[in-house]
Protein backbone atom coordinates (compact mmCIF):
# COMPACT_ATOMS: atom_id res chain seq x y z
CA UNK A 1 0.00 0.00 0.00
CA UNK A 2 1.14 3.70 -0.79
CA UNK A 3 3.13 4.84 2.57
CA UNK A 4 1.05 8.72 1.71
CA UNK A 5 -1.77 7.03 2.06
CA UNK A 6 -1.00 5.49 5.49
CA UNK A 7 0.34 9.17 6.77
CA UNK A 8 -2.68 10.54 5.39
CA UNK A 9 -4.82 8.26 7.72
CA UNK A 10 -2.53 8.45 10.35
CA UNK A 11 -3.11 12.54 10.78
CA UNK A 12 -6.93 11.73 10.24
CA UNK A 13 -6.76 9.64 13.67
CA UNK A 14 -5.00 12.24 15.24
CA UNK A 15 -7.58 14.79 14.62
CA UNK A 16 -10.00 12.49 15.43
CA UNK A 17 -8.31 11.57 18.80
CA UNK A 18 -7.22 15.52 19.41
CA UNK A 19 -10.99 16.22 19.23
CA UNK A 20 -12.04 13.39 21.56
CA UNK A 21 -9.41 14.21 24.05
CA UNK A 22 -6.91 11.11 22.98
CA UNK A 23 -3.50 11.22 23.89
CA UNK A 24 -2.87 7.46 22.17
CA UNK A 25 -5.14 4.97 20.71
CA UNK A 26 -4.34 1.21 20.79
CA UNK A 27 -5.36 -0.91 18.13
CA UNK A 28 -5.21 -4.39 18.23
CA UNK A 29 -5.78 -6.77 15.48
CA UNK A 30 -8.86 -8.96 16.82
CA UNK A 31 -12.47 -8.67 16.38
CA UNK A 32 -14.86 -8.82 19.26
CA UNK A 33 -15.32 -12.83 19.12
CA UNK A 34 -11.19 -13.50 20.01
CA UNK A 35 -10.59 -15.14 16.90
CA UNK A 36 -7.59 -16.77 15.11
CA UNK A 37 -9.27 -15.23 11.58
CA UNK A 38 -11.66 -12.94 11.29
CA UNK A 39 -14.08 -11.24 8.58
CA UNK A 40 -12.09 -8.31 6.58
CA UNK A 41 -14.59 -5.64 8.72
CA UNK A 42 -12.58 -6.01 11.81
CA UNK A 43 -9.13 -5.55 10.10
CA UNK A 44 -8.66 -2.31 11.56
CA UNK A 45 -5.17 -2.61 12.54
CA UNK A 46 -4.54 -3.21 9.10
CA UNK A 47 -6.47 0.01 7.57
CA UNK A 48 -4.28 2.72 9.90
CA UNK A 49 -0.46 0.91 8.99
CA UNK A 50 -0.53 -1.09 6.12
CA UNK A 51 0.74 -4.30 7.85
CA UNK A 52 -1.59 -7.32 7.12
CA UNK A 53 0.13 -9.65 9.24
CA UNK A 54 -2.09 -11.94 11.57
CA UNK A 55 -0.29 -10.73 14.99
CA UNK A 56 0.15 -7.47 16.27
CA UNK A 57 -0.79 -4.05 17.77
CA UNK A 58 -0.61 -0.35 16.53
CA UNK A 59 -0.24 2.10 19.00
CA UNK A 60 -0.77 5.72 17.34
CA UNK A 61 0.36 8.77 19.96
CA UNK A 62 -0.32 12.20 18.70
CA UNK A 63 3.24 12.56 17.40
CA UNK A 64 4.18 9.06 17.04
CA UNK A 65 3.10 5.84 16.25
CA UNK A 66 4.85 2.32 16.64
CA UNK A 67 3.50 -1.28 15.84
CA UNK A 68 4.42 -4.31 17.87
CA UNK A 69 4.72 -7.74 16.55
CA UNK A 70 6.38 -11.42 17.01
CA UNK A 71 9.37 -12.66 15.08
CA UNK A 72 7.32 -14.53 12.25
CA UNK A 73 6.30 -10.78 11.00
CA UNK A 74 9.55 -8.80 11.53
CA UNK A 75 10.74 -8.66 7.79
CA UNK A 76 7.44 -8.36 6.76
CA UNK A 77 6.48 -5.72 8.94
CA UNK A 78 9.46 -4.19 8.18
CA UNK A 79 8.69 -3.92 4.78
CA UNK A 80 4.82 -2.98 4.90
CA UNK A 81 5.78 -0.06 7.41
CA UNK A 82 8.75 1.61 5.42
CA UNK A 83 8.12 5.15 4.92
CA UNK A 84 4.22 5.24 7.09
CA UNK A 85 6.48 7.21 9.92
CA UNK A 86 4.94 3.92 12.09
CA UNK A 87 8.39 2.33 14.08
CA UNK A 88 8.71 -1.25 14.05
CA UNK A 89 8.54 -2.81 17.51
CA UNK A 90 10.09 -6.65 17.87
CA UNK A 91 8.18 -8.43 20.58
CA UNK A 92 9.63 -10.53 22.64
CA UNK A 93 13.34 -8.99 22.20
CA UNK A 94 14.82 -7.81 25.66
CA UNK A 95 15.47 -4.72 24.04
CA UNK A 96 11.45 -4.13 23.38
CA UNK A 97 9.47 -2.44 25.64
CA UNK A 98 6.04 -3.34 26.04
CA UNK A 99 3.18 -1.33 24.92
CA UNK A 100 1.88 0.00 28.54
CA UNK A 101 5.98 0.81 28.91
CA UNK A 102 5.90 2.60 25.97
CA UNK A 103 2.77 4.59 26.80
CA UNK A 104 3.80 5.87 30.18
CA UNK A 105 6.85 6.75 28.85
CA UNK A 106 5.52 9.06 26.08
CA UNK A 107 2.41 10.25 27.85
CA UNK A 108 1.94 12.23 30.87
CA UNK A 109 0.17 12.17 34.03
CA UNK A 110 -3.64 13.27 33.68
CA UNK A 111 -3.65 11.69 29.90
CA UNK A 112 -6.50 9.50 28.45
CA UNK A 113 -5.68 6.18 26.27
CA UNK A 114 -8.28 5.38 23.81
CA UNK A 115 -9.28 1.69 22.78
CA UNK A 116 -12.12 -0.26 21.48
CA UNK A 117 -13.95 -2.30 24.10
CA UNK A 118 -15.44 -4.75 21.98
CA UNK A 119 -12.13 -5.45 20.73
CA UNK A 120 -10.54 -5.72 24.00
CA UNK A 121 -11.84 -8.03 26.80
CA UNK A 122 -12.52 -7.87 30.66
CA UNK A 123 -8.98 -9.63 30.76
CA UNK A 124 -6.99 -7.16 29.06
CA UNK A 125 -8.37 -3.87 29.54
CA UNK A 126 -8.56 -4.45 33.52
CA UNK A 127 -4.92 -5.26 33.21
CA UNK A 128 -3.89 -2.27 30.91
CA UNK A 129 -6.26 -0.02 33.40
CA UNK A 130 -4.17 -1.52 36.67
CA UNK A 131 -0.60 -0.98 34.74
CA UNK A 132 -1.77 2.62 33.75
CA UNK A 133 -3.11 3.41 37.07
CA UNK A 134 0.12 3.83 38.88
CA UNK A 135 1.28 6.65 36.12
CA UNK A 136 -2.13 8.48 36.54
CA UNK A 137 -3.27 7.43 32.94
CA UNK A 138 -6.90 6.99 32.08
CA UNK A 139 -8.66 4.89 29.94
CA UNK A 140 -11.67 5.44 27.35
CA UNK A 141 -12.88 2.50 26.19
CA UNK A 142 -15.48 3.79 23.94
CA UNK A 143 -12.68 5.36 20.99
CA UNK A 144 -13.88 3.70 18.11
CA UNK A 145 -12.18 5.84 14.93
CA UNK A 146 -12.80 2.80 12.18
CA UNK A 147 -16.49 3.89 12.51
CA UNK A 148 -16.08 7.26 11.88
CA UNK A 149 -12.67 7.37 9.24
CA UNK A 150 -12.33 4.22 7.64
CA UNK A 151 -15.34 5.23 4.82
CA UNK A 152 -15.49 2.27 2.47
CA UNK A 153 -15.18 -0.36 5.22
CA UNK A 154 -16.53 -3.90 4.29
CA UNK A 155 -19.98 -5.16 5.70
CA UNK A 156 -19.88 -7.93 7.86
CA UNK A 157 -20.86 -11.27 5.99
CA UNK A 158 -24.39 -12.06 5.00
CA UNK A 159 -23.73 -15.46 3.96
CA UNK A 160 -26.51 -18.07 5.01
CA UNK A 161 -25.82 -20.46 8.05
CA UNK A 162 -26.77 -24.26 7.82
CA UNK A 163 -27.10 -26.88 9.57
CA UNK A 164 -24.60 -29.62 10.05
CA UNK A 165 -26.86 -32.85 9.97
CA UNK A 166 -26.50 -35.28 12.74
CA UNK A 167 -24.76 -37.65 10.51
CA UNK A 168 -21.65 -35.57 10.84
CA UNK A 169 -21.64 -34.07 14.20
CA UNK A 170 -22.70 -37.20 15.96
CA UNK A 171 -25.06 -35.55 19.13
CA UNK A 172 -28.06 -33.34 18.68
CA UNK A 173 -27.21 -29.59 19.82
CA UNK A 174 -30.09 -30.47 22.28
CA UNK A 175 -28.45 -32.59 23.98
CA UNK A 176 -24.89 -31.18 23.65
CA UNK A 177 -27.12 -27.54 24.95
CA UNK A 178 -28.53 -30.08 28.17
CA UNK A 179 -24.89 -30.76 29.15
CA UNK A 180 -23.90 -27.29 28.96
CA UNK A 181 -26.71 -26.33 31.36
CA UNK A 182 -25.86 -28.88 33.94
CA UNK A 183 -21.84 -27.73 33.82
CA UNK A 184 -23.05 -23.93 33.86
CA UNK A 185 -25.23 -25.04 36.97
CA UNK A 186 -22.13 -26.80 38.60
CA UNK A 187 -20.61 -23.08 39.08
CA UNK A 188 -23.40 -21.05 40.56
CA UNK A 189 -24.59 -19.06 37.35
CA UNK A 190 -28.34 -20.21 36.03
CA UNK A 191 -27.40 -19.06 32.13
CA UNK A 192 -24.08 -18.27 30.38
CA UNK A 193 -23.13 -15.93 27.24
CA UNK A 194 -20.86 -17.08 25.09
CA UNK A 195 -19.13 -15.23 22.83
CA UNK A 196 -16.09 -17.45 21.06
CA UNK A 197 -17.52 -18.64 17.34
CA UNK A 198 -16.58 -22.12 17.30
CA UNK A 199 -18.16 -22.62 20.41
CA UNK A 200 -21.60 -21.41 18.62
CA UNK A 201 -20.97 -23.34 15.99
CA UNK A 202 -20.31 -26.47 17.46
CA UNK A 203 -22.96 -26.36 20.34
CA UNK A 204 -25.83 -25.26 17.53
CA UNK A 205 -24.54 -28.23 15.13
CA UNK A 206 -24.63 -24.72 12.76
CA UNK A 207 -22.08 -24.10 9.98
CA UNK A 208 -20.96 -20.64 8.30
CA UNK A 209 -19.09 -18.56 5.66
CA UNK A 210 -18.13 -15.29 7.44
CA UNK A 211 -14.28 -16.30 8.48
CA UNK A 212 -11.37 -17.46 5.53
CA UNK A 213 -10.86 -21.12 6.27
CA UNK A 214 -13.21 -21.51 9.37
CA UNK A 215 -16.79 -22.69 8.50
CA UNK A 216 -18.21 -20.11 11.44
CA UNK A 217 -20.82 -17.60 11.47
CA UNK A 218 -20.65 -13.93 13.24
CA UNK A 219 -22.49 -14.15 16.36
CA UNK A 220 -23.16 -14.69 20.09
CA UNK A 221 -25.25 -17.17 21.88
CA UNK A 222 -27.20 -16.97 25.02
CA UNK A 223 -28.27 -19.92 26.99
CA UNK A 224 -31.14 -19.94 29.84
CA UNK A 225 -32.50 -22.36 32.39
CA UNK A 226 -35.18 -23.24 29.42
CA UNK A 227 -34.27 -20.89 26.44
CA UNK A 228 -31.79 -19.50 24.37
CA UNK A 229 -30.93 -16.33 22.17
CA UNK A 230 -28.54 -16.46 19.40
CA UNK A 231 -27.66 -13.04 18.67
CA UNK A 232 -26.55 -12.60 14.98
CA UNK A 233 -27.74 -10.90 12.06
CA UNK A 234 -31.63 -11.96 11.36
CA UNK A 235 -31.28 -12.14 7.25
CA UNK A 236 -28.80 -14.68 7.93
CA UNK A 237 -30.76 -17.05 9.46
CA UNK A 238 -32.97 -19.44 6.88
CA UNK A 239 -36.53 -20.53 7.44
CA UNK A 240 -35.38 -23.68 8.00
CA UNK A 241 -32.47 -22.71 10.57
CA UNK A 242 -35.01 -20.85 12.19
CA UNK A 243 -37.50 -23.95 12.68
CA UNK A 244 -34.53 -26.18 13.81
CA UNK A 245 -33.49 -23.47 16.83
CA UNK A 246 -36.93 -23.46 17.37
CA UNK A 247 -37.12 -26.71 18.59
CA UNK A 248 -34.53 -26.19 21.13
CA UNK A 249 -36.35 -22.70 21.89
CA UNK A 250 -33.18 -20.72 20.73
CA UNK A 251 -34.83 -17.65 19.65
CA UNK A 252 -33.08 -15.25 16.69
CA UNK A 253 -32.46 -11.40 17.50
CA UNK A 254 -30.26 -8.89 15.83
CA UNK A 255 -26.55 -9.34 16.49
CA UNK A 256 -26.27 -6.09 18.23
CA UNK A 257 -29.18 -6.40 20.73
CA UNK A 258 -27.20 -8.83 22.82
CA UNK A 259 -26.36 -5.99 25.70
CA UNK A 260 -30.06 -5.04 25.93
CA UNK A 261 -31.21 -8.37 26.63
CA UNK A 262 -28.46 -9.22 29.27
CA UNK A 263 -29.22 -5.72 31.12
CA UNK A 264 -32.69 -6.74 31.61
CA UNK A 265 -32.56 -10.63 32.76
CA UNK A 266 -32.25 -11.28 36.21
CA UNK A 267 -29.92 -14.41 36.45
CA UNK A 268 -26.54 -15.03 37.27
CA UNK A 269 -24.48 -15.30 33.76
CA UNK A 270 -21.37 -17.46 33.51
CA UNK A 271 -19.05 -15.59 30.66
CA UNK A 272 -15.10 -16.06 30.12
CA UNK A 273 -13.23 -13.14 30.92
CA UNK A 274 -10.66 -13.97 28.39
CA UNK A 275 -12.82 -13.16 25.71
CA UNK A 276 -15.72 -11.56 26.91
CA UNK A 277 -15.83 -7.73 25.47
CA UNK A 278 -14.87 -4.86 28.00
CA UNK A 279 -17.89 -2.94 26.87
CA UNK A 280 -20.46 -5.69 27.77
CA UNK A 281 -18.53 -6.70 31.01
CA UNK A 282 -19.44 -3.14 32.17
CA UNK A 283 -22.67 -2.95 30.59
CA UNK A 284 -24.95 -1.72 33.99
CA UNK A 285 -27.65 -4.56 35.01
CA UNK A 286 -25.72 -7.74 33.65
CA UNK A 287 -24.84 -10.16 36.75
CA UNK A 288 -21.99 -11.53 35.68
CA UNK A 289 -20.20 -15.02 37.15
CA UNK A 290 -16.58 -15.34 35.40
CA UNK A 291 -15.10 -18.58 34.58
CA UNK A 292 -13.72 -20.31 31.56
CA UNK A 293 -16.35 -21.91 29.48
CA UNK A 294 -17.02 -25.21 29.45
CA UNK A 295 -17.44 -25.72 25.75
CA UNK A 296 -13.83 -25.93 24.89
CA UNK A 297 -13.17 -28.83 26.94
CA UNK A 298 -16.57 -30.71 25.70
CA UNK A 299 -15.84 -29.76 22.38
CA UNK A 300 -12.37 -31.01 22.28
CA UNK A 301 -13.26 -34.54 23.17
CA UNK A 302 -14.57 -36.19 19.89
CA UNK A 303 -17.34 -38.56 19.63
CA UNK A 304 -17.66 -41.82 17.68
CA UNK A 305 -19.29 -40.48 14.69
CA UNK A 306 -16.99 -37.41 14.50
CA UNK A 307 -13.81 -39.89 14.50
CA UNK A 308 -15.29 -41.95 12.08
CA UNK A 309 -16.47 -39.04 9.93
CA UNK A 310 -12.47 -37.75 10.53
CA UNK A 311 -10.88 -40.95 9.54
CA UNK A 312 -13.03 -40.68 6.27
CA UNK A 313 -11.85 -37.10 5.77
CA UNK A 314 -8.07 -38.31 6.42
CA UNK A 315 -8.65 -40.78 3.84
CA UNK A 316 -9.90 -37.80 1.34
CA UNK A 317 -7.03 -35.28 1.82
CA UNK A 318 -4.51 -37.91 1.51
CA UNK A 319 -5.69 -39.28 -1.66
CA UNK A 320 -5.87 -35.61 -2.48
CA UNK A 321 -2.35 -35.32 -1.37
CA UNK A 322 -0.89 -38.17 -3.58
CA UNK A 323 -2.78 -36.56 -6.15
CA UNK A 324 -1.10 -33.37 -5.98
CA UNK A 325 2.33 -33.85 -5.25
CA UNK A 326 2.77 -36.42 -7.61
CA UNK A 327 1.48 -34.28 -10.54
CA UNK A 328 3.60 -31.45 -9.02
CA UNK A 329 7.19 -33.12 -8.70
CA UNK A 330 6.21 -34.91 -12.59
CA UNK A 331 5.98 -31.40 -14.06
CA UNK A 332 9.36 -30.21 -12.39
CA UNK A 333 10.67 -34.00 -13.35
CA UNK A 334 9.34 -33.20 -17.09
CA UNK A 335 10.99 -29.73 -16.69
CA UNK A 336 8.12 -27.67 -16.77
CA UNK A 337 7.78 -24.63 -14.95
CA UNK A 338 5.99 -25.05 -11.77
CA UNK A 339 5.70 -22.53 -8.56
CA UNK A 340 4.87 -22.53 -5.17
CA UNK A 341 1.31 -20.89 -6.14
CA UNK A 342 1.48 -24.54 -8.52
CA UNK A 343 1.41 -26.20 -5.17
CA UNK A 344 -1.11 -24.32 -3.89
CA UNK A 345 -3.58 -24.27 -6.75
CA UNK A 346 -3.11 -28.18 -7.18
CA UNK A 347 -3.57 -29.17 -3.41
CA UNK A 348 -6.93 -27.02 -3.40
CA UNK A 349 -8.06 -28.43 -7.21
CA UNK A 350 -7.30 -32.47 -5.97
CA UNK A 351 -9.06 -32.01 -3.04
CA UNK A 352 -12.30 -30.10 -4.63
CA UNK A 353 -12.77 -33.54 -6.76
CA UNK A 354 -14.32 -34.52 -3.23
CA UNK A 355 -17.93 -33.82 -2.64
CA UNK A 356 -17.07 -33.51 0.94
CA UNK A 357 -14.40 -30.84 0.79
CA UNK A 358 -15.68 -26.93 1.74
CA UNK A 359 -12.20 -25.36 1.34
CA UNK A 360 -8.51 -25.10 2.77
CA UNK A 361 -8.53 -25.43 6.47
CA UNK A 362 -5.91 -22.36 6.11
CA UNK A 363 -3.47 -20.82 3.73
CA UNK A 364 -1.19 -23.67 2.77
CA UNK A 365 2.70 -23.17 3.08
CA UNK A 366 4.12 -23.98 0.43
CA UNK A 367 7.65 -22.69 1.23
CA UNK A 368 10.55 -23.76 -1.56
CA UNK A 369 14.48 -23.36 -0.24
CA UNK A 370 15.12 -20.72 2.05
CA UNK A 371 11.19 -20.02 2.21
CA UNK A 372 10.77 -22.81 3.62
CA UNK A 373 12.69 -21.47 6.90
CA UNK A 374 9.85 -19.04 7.41
CA UNK A 375 7.49 -20.76 9.83
CA UNK A 376 4.05 -19.24 8.57
CA UNK A 377 5.48 -18.36 4.78
CA UNK A 378 2.31 -18.25 2.12
CA UNK A 379 3.25 -17.65 -1.36
CA UNK A 380 2.03 -14.61 -2.79
CA UNK A 381 2.62 -13.15 -6.74
CA UNK A 382 5.23 -10.78 -5.37
CA UNK A 383 7.24 -13.86 -3.32
CA UNK A 384 6.30 -16.81 -5.98
CA UNK A 385 9.40 -18.72 -6.06
CA UNK A 386 9.98 -21.42 -9.12
CA UNK A 387 11.01 -24.76 -8.43
CA UNK A 388 14.40 -27.11 -9.20
CA UNK A 389 15.10 -30.50 -9.23
CA UNK A 390 16.60 -29.28 -6.10
CA UNK A 391 16.30 -28.52 -2.67
CA UNK A 392 13.81 -29.12 -0.16
CA UNK A 393 9.99 -28.05 -0.42
CA UNK A 394 8.17 -27.99 3.06
CA UNK A 395 4.15 -27.92 2.29
CA UNK A 396 2.00 -27.47 5.15
CA UNK A 397 -1.67 -28.07 3.97
CA UNK A 398 -5.30 -29.13 4.98
CA UNK A 399 -8.45 -29.05 4.42
CA UNK A 400 -12.21 -28.76 5.41
CA UNK A 401 -14.63 -31.37 4.66
CA UNK A 402 -18.15 -32.45 5.86
CA UNK A 403 -16.22 -35.35 7.36
CA UNK A 404 -13.58 -33.30 9.46
CA UNK A 405 -10.85 -30.82 9.53
CA UNK A 406 -7.24 -32.22 8.52
CA UNK A 407 -4.05 -30.48 8.92
CA UNK A 408 -0.61 -31.93 7.40
CA UNK A 409 3.21 -30.98 7.06
CA UNK A 410 5.41 -32.91 4.78
CA UNK A 411 8.58 -31.46 3.82
CA UNK A 412 9.78 -33.40 -0.04
CA UNK A 413 13.29 -33.12 -1.26
CA UNK A 414 12.98 -31.97 -5.12
CA UNK A 415 16.46 -33.70 -6.59
CA UNK A 416 19.39 -35.28 -4.49
CA UNK A 417 19.35 -34.12 -0.68
CA UNK A 418 22.92 -33.26 0.75
CA UNK A 419 23.89 -35.02 3.83
CA UNK A 420 23.09 -31.85 6.04
CA UNK A 421 19.48 -31.53 4.63
CA UNK A 422 19.39 -35.98 5.12
CA UNK A 423 20.59 -35.50 8.57
CA UNK A 424 18.52 -32.68 10.27
CA UNK A 425 15.36 -33.80 8.57
CA UNK A 426 15.82 -37.10 9.94
CA UNK A 427 16.43 -35.67 13.64
CA UNK A 428 13.11 -33.61 13.31
CA UNK A 429 11.40 -37.04 12.27
CA UNK A 430 12.91 -39.15 15.20
CA UNK A 431 11.26 -36.16 17.53
CA UNK A 432 8.17 -36.99 15.59
CA UNK A 433 8.06 -40.59 15.77
CA UNK A 434 9.13 -40.39 19.54
CA UNK A 435 6.08 -38.13 20.31
CA UNK A 436 4.10 -40.27 18.30
CA UNK A 437 4.89 -43.50 20.07
CA UNK A 438 4.46 -42.29 23.74
CA UNK A 439 2.53 -44.04 26.28
CA UNK A 440 1.58 -41.71 29.05
CA UNK A 441 -0.42 -41.76 32.29
CA UNK A 442 -4.01 -40.55 32.47
CA UNK A 443 -3.26 -36.37 33.97
CA UNK A 444 -0.34 -35.96 31.29
CA UNK A 445 -0.28 -32.32 30.10
CA UNK A 446 1.25 -31.51 26.57
CA UNK A 447 3.94 -29.45 28.12
CA UNK A 448 5.04 -32.75 30.05
CA UNK A 449 5.54 -34.44 26.61
CA UNK A 450 6.73 -31.88 24.25
CA UNK A 451 10.62 -32.61 25.06
CA UNK A 452 10.27 -36.05 23.49
CA UNK A 453 9.71 -34.13 19.57
CA UNK A 454 12.67 -31.75 20.77
CA UNK A 455 15.11 -34.17 22.37
CA UNK A 456 17.60 -35.27 19.44
CA UNK A 457 17.26 -31.65 18.28
CA UNK A 458 18.42 -30.28 21.43
CA UNK A 459 21.00 -32.86 21.78
CA UNK A 460 22.99 -30.97 18.73
CA UNK A 461 21.84 -27.60 19.34
CA UNK A 462 18.67 -27.34 17.64
CA UNK A 463 15.93 -26.34 18.38
CA UNK A 464 12.24 -24.44 17.09
CA UNK A 465 10.31 -22.07 18.68
CA UNK A 466 6.66 -22.76 17.87
CA UNK A 467 4.90 -24.78 19.60
CA UNK A 468 4.77 -29.22 18.82
CA UNK A 469 1.12 -29.48 19.18
CA UNK A 470 -2.36 -27.62 18.67
CA UNK A 471 -5.85 -28.92 19.04
CA UNK A 472 -7.90 -29.31 16.13
CA UNK A 473 -11.64 -29.07 15.46
CA UNK A 474 -14.62 -31.11 13.80
CA UNK A 475 -14.86 -29.24 10.52
CA UNK A 476 -14.37 -26.47 12.81
CA UNK A 477 -11.06 -24.07 13.31
CA UNK A 478 -7.95 -25.80 12.55
CA UNK A 479 -6.52 -24.27 15.79
CA UNK A 480 -8.06 -25.63 18.75
CA UNK A 481 -8.21 -25.29 22.75
CA UNK A 482 -7.78 -26.04 25.36
CA UNK A 483 -5.02 -28.77 24.94
CA UNK A 484 -1.39 -28.24 23.79
CA UNK A 485 1.98 -29.39 23.27
CA UNK A 486 4.19 -27.22 23.71
CA UNK A 487 6.97 -26.00 26.14
CA UNK A 488 4.90 -23.43 27.93
CA UNK A 489 2.62 -25.16 30.80
CA UNK A 490 -1.09 -25.88 30.16
CA UNK A 491 -3.28 -27.25 32.80
CA UNK A 492 -5.47 -29.00 30.79
CA UNK A 493 -4.40 -32.46 30.27
CA UNK A 494 -4.63 -34.79 27.15
CA UNK A 495 -8.08 -37.28 27.39
CA UNK A 496 -9.32 -39.95 24.90
CA UNK A 497 -11.23 -38.14 22.13
CA UNK A 498 -8.78 -34.94 22.13
CA UNK A 499 -7.19 -34.96 18.07
CA UNK A 500 -4.17 -32.79 18.15
CA UNK A 501 -1.07 -32.25 15.83
CA UNK A 502 2.48 -33.52 16.14
CA UNK A 503 4.58 -31.03 14.06
CA UNK A 504 8.86 -30.47 15.17
CA UNK A 505 10.26 -28.79 12.65
CA UNK A 506 13.65 -27.12 12.53
CA UNK A 507 14.42 -23.49 10.14
CA UNK A 508 17.43 -22.26 9.08
CA UNK A 509 17.60 -18.54 7.72
CA UNK A 510 18.00 -18.48 4.15
CA UNK A 511 18.78 -22.14 3.77
CA UNK A 512 15.92 -24.68 4.38
CA UNK A 513 12.34 -25.18 6.75
CA UNK A 514 11.99 -28.58 8.03
CA UNK A 515 8.77 -30.08 9.20
CA UNK A 516 6.68 -33.21 10.27
CA UNK A 517 3.44 -33.23 10.86
CA UNK A 518 0.51 -35.43 11.38
CA UNK A 519 -2.55 -35.65 13.73
CA UNK A 520 -2.94 -37.69 16.69
CA UNK A 521 -5.80 -38.89 18.45
CA UNK A 522 -5.71 -39.35 22.62
CA UNK A 523 -6.26 -43.15 23.18
CA UNK A 524 -6.50 -45.36 25.69
CA UNK A 525 -3.38 -47.93 25.98
CA UNK A 526 -4.48 -49.90 28.57
CA UNK A 527 -4.99 -50.14 32.73
CA UNK A 528 -1.76 -51.06 35.38
CA UNK A 529 -1.88 -51.31 39.39
CA UNK A 530 -0.04 -47.76 38.38
CA UNK A 531 -3.45 -46.52 36.54
CA UNK A 532 -4.73 -45.53 33.66
CA UNK A 533 -2.43 -44.95 30.51
CA UNK A 534 -3.13 -43.16 27.06
CA UNK A 535 -1.18 -43.46 23.84
CA UNK A 536 -1.63 -42.00 20.40
CA UNK A 537 -3.56 -42.91 17.14
CA UNK A 538 -2.16 -41.72 14.22
CA UNK A 539 -4.50 -40.01 12.15
CA UNK A 540 -2.84 -38.29 9.35
CA UNK A 541 -1.91 -40.44 5.73
CA UNK A 542 1.01 -39.56 3.22
CA UNK A 543 4.04 -41.43 3.36
CA UNK A 544 7.41 -39.28 4.52
CA UNK A 545 10.16 -38.75 2.12
CA UNK A 546 12.39 -41.73 2.06
CA UNK A 547 15.36 -40.32 0.16
CA UNK A 548 15.61 -37.77 2.93
CA UNK A 549 16.60 -40.40 5.76
CA UNK A 550 19.97 -40.36 7.47
CA UNK A 551 20.51 -44.27 8.25
CA UNK A 552 23.08 -43.99 10.41
CA UNK A 553 20.89 -42.10 12.84
CA UNK A 554 17.54 -43.98 12.90
CA UNK A 555 17.14 -46.94 15.55
CA UNK A 556 15.75 -50.79 14.16
CA UNK A 557 12.26 -49.34 16.17
CA UNK A 558 11.99 -46.31 14.16
CA UNK A 559 12.62 -47.97 10.71
CA UNK A 560 10.24 -50.70 12.02
CA UNK A 561 7.45 -48.12 13.10
CA UNK A 562 8.32 -46.04 9.48
CA UNK A 563 7.24 -49.19 7.89
CA UNK A 564 4.41 -50.15 10.03
CA UNK A 565 2.59 -46.63 9.12
CA UNK A 566 3.76 -47.19 5.37
CA UNK A 567 2.28 -50.12 5.60
CA UNK A 568 -0.92 -48.43 6.93
CA UNK A 569 -0.99 -45.57 4.66
CA UNK A 570 -1.08 -47.91 1.55
CA UNK A 571 -3.67 -50.12 2.84
CA UNK A 572 -6.10 -46.64 3.18
CA UNK A 573 -5.49 -44.94 0.88
CA UNK A 574 -4.69 -47.79 -2.42
CA UNK A 575 -8.68 -48.46 -3.25
CA UNK A 576 -8.82 -44.22 -3.55
CA UNK A 577 -6.23 -43.55 -6.26
CA UNK A 578 -5.44 -45.20 -9.61
CA UNK A 579 -2.54 -45.45 -12.50
CA UNK A 580 0.46 -43.43 -11.89
CA UNK A 581 -0.59 -41.60 -8.85
CA UNK A 582 -0.92 -44.95 -7.43
CA UNK A 583 2.25 -46.43 -8.52
CA UNK A 584 4.08 -43.65 -6.60
CA UNK A 585 2.27 -44.33 -3.62
CA UNK A 586 3.31 -48.16 -4.14
CA UNK A 587 7.13 -46.86 -4.10
CA UNK A 588 6.83 -44.36 -1.50
CA UNK A 589 5.55 -46.87 0.85
CA UNK A 590 7.88 -49.55 -0.03
CA UNK A 591 9.65 -51.40 2.86
CA UNK A 592 12.60 -49.14 4.07
CA UNK A 593 15.66 -51.28 5.01
CA UNK A 594 19.23 -50.40 6.04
Amino acid sequence: MDYQIIKSRLESLRTLMRKSGISAAVIPHVDPHQSEYMSSHWHVREFFSGFNGSAGTLVVTLDGAALWTDSRYFLQAASQLENTTIELMKDGLPSTPTISSYIINVLHAGDTVGVDGMLFTKRSLDSLEGEFSGASISVNPDFRPADTLWIDRPPLPSDPIYILPEQYAGEMSGCKIQRLREAVNGSGAEAIYITELDSIAWLLNLRGSDVDFNPVFTSTLYIGPNSGVLFIDTAKVPDDVRTYLAGYKIDVKPYDSAAAYLSGSSLPVLANPATLPATLARTPGIDWIYAPSPVPAMKAEKNDVELRNLRHAMVIEGASMVNAIYHVTERLNRGETVTELDVVDTLSHCRAAHASYRGDSFGTIAGYGAHGAIVHYEPTPESNATLRPEGLLLVDTGGQYLHGTTDITRTISLGNPTDDERHDFTLVLKGHIALARAVFPEGTRGAQLDVLARQYLWQEGKTYLHGTGHGVGFFLNVHEGPQSIRLQENPVALRPGMVTSDEPGLYLSDRYGIRCENLVLTVGAGDTEHGRFLKFEVLSLFPFDRNLLDFSILTDDEIMWLNDYHRKVWSELADYLQGAPLRWLEQACAPISR
